[in-house]
């Protein structure tokens, strides 16, 4: 009757995480029936606290050094795939399965779930033998003040960061309102990369292959994403009210886009044309007959754009911002590009009013008018 009870066949026992309110319900459930002997439990408990407070004295939340290669972001190659490593002690061995089970239950998406329990390892190797559980809002933020300073991480990362902590220690644990002392880092305000009309006609021309063309036209033409590219079915093509059919998009949230007259008869040709021809998924991988990775498709927009000449540092997801943004300078009312995008927060889509030109193309500069109207030697 214990909710998140686990029965272990092996030793033929159940198991409830080590917490107050776990200890109440059982307290609660055998009143009246049977007494409970606590001596184990009990010194258990003042050990486990007499060597956390003793490590906390000591200062012992200090960084797990790594003989692995520094990259993006402060983490090394061998901190990237933290789930099984064996830096965490065996006094917090439960709380990546714990987290991870809530994560599922709560039907997260496996790239959350992924970062989650990424980020919450890191706190567990720089913690050590410290116990997770005995934190408090001052330890982290403490610790988030390390992974600034020390760690140099960026504003998405920290925030990212949080998210997790914040996850384990109020979802898992049951802590409310734990997070409310941490403050978050301001994040900075970063403007849409896009390509403007010219850079986008050399990309889609410097590609041969049509399945690759089609993927790109279809990406720039809808404002998609790249996990909608690969993940779009020729079902998800209707021809008859010309929209596309976007399924389980970011946030679990299905949408329709607008359907291109050219776009549709550039998916034709290119269906009846190539061999062999898609049978699920418009765009099917040759050899697992399955949807196309993500991955690939942002090696053909870089292998595309390097072979353009654009020296510009974007990725495919500046297709969006650029469909977007061309669509402001034409005149699109902002709160349809906003569900045409599947933003939930019109905030989101207004980034691109910074960016357009619709509005800035009129306005000239006031050197030009003093320019004209006073002599001044060049």
């Amino acid at each position: 009757k214990i909710k998140n009870a686990r029965w272990s066949q092996t030793n033929k026992c159940w198991y409830v995480l080590l917490n107050k309110e776990k200890h109440r319900e059982i307290v609660k459930a055998f009143k009246g029936i049977a007494t409970i002997d606590q001596t184990e439990l009990h010194d258990y408990l003042v050990a486990k606290k007499k060597a956390s407070k003793q490590a906390l004295q000591n200062n012992s939340i200090k960084p797990v050094i790594s003989s692995g290669r520094v990259i993006k972001n402060g983490y090394t190659s061998k901190q990237i795939t933290v789930y099984k490593s064996n830096k965490i002690h065996p006094v917090n061995a439960h709380v990546l399965p714990d987290m991870e089970q809530q994560l599922k239950l709560k039907a997260y998406s496996r790239s959350t779930i992924k970062t989650y329990l990424n980020e919450m390892a890191q706190l567990l190797q720089t913690i050590n033998n410290i116990s997770a559980d005995e934190l408090t809002p001052e330890h982290l933020k403490r610790y988030m003040v390390y992974c600034f300073e020390k760690m140099l991480l960026k504003e998405n990362t920290l925030h990212s960061r949080i998210n997790a902590m914040k996850f384990y220690y109020e979802q898992v644990l049951g802590r409310k309102k734990f997070f409310w002392e941490i403050p978050r880092p301001k994040k900075a305000l970063q403007l849409p990369k896009l390509l403007n009309e010219k850079e986008l006609a050399a990309l889609f021309n410097a590609l041969q292959n049509k399945k690759h063309k089609a993927m790109l036209f279809t990406a720039y033409s809808a404002g998609l994403r790249v996990s909608e590219i690969v993940n779009l079915k020729i079902a998800h093509i209707d021809s008859k009210r010309m929209q596309i059919f976007i399924e389980r998009a970011k946030g679990k949230k299905d949408r329709y886009v607008n359907l291109s007259p050219v776009v549709l008869d550039i998916l034709r040709s290119y269906i009846k044309e190539y061999k062999p021809p898609p049978k699920i998924y418009l765009f099917e991988s040759e050899q697992t007959l399955t949807a196309y990775p993500s991955r690939t498709v942002q090696q053909i927009f870089t292998q595309a754009k390097k072979k353009a000449g654009i020296i510009k540092e974007v990725g495919i997801h500046s297709l969006r911002h650029s469909f977007a943004t061309h669509l402001l300078d034409k005149g699109t009312d902002i709160e349809y590009i906003k569900d045409l995008l599947g933003h939930f927060n019109i905030k989101t889509t207004e980034r691109y009013l910074h960016v357009s030109k619709k509005q800035l193309v009129n306005i000239g500069s006031p050197f030009d008018d003093l320019w004209t109207s006073e002599s001044i030697d060049w």
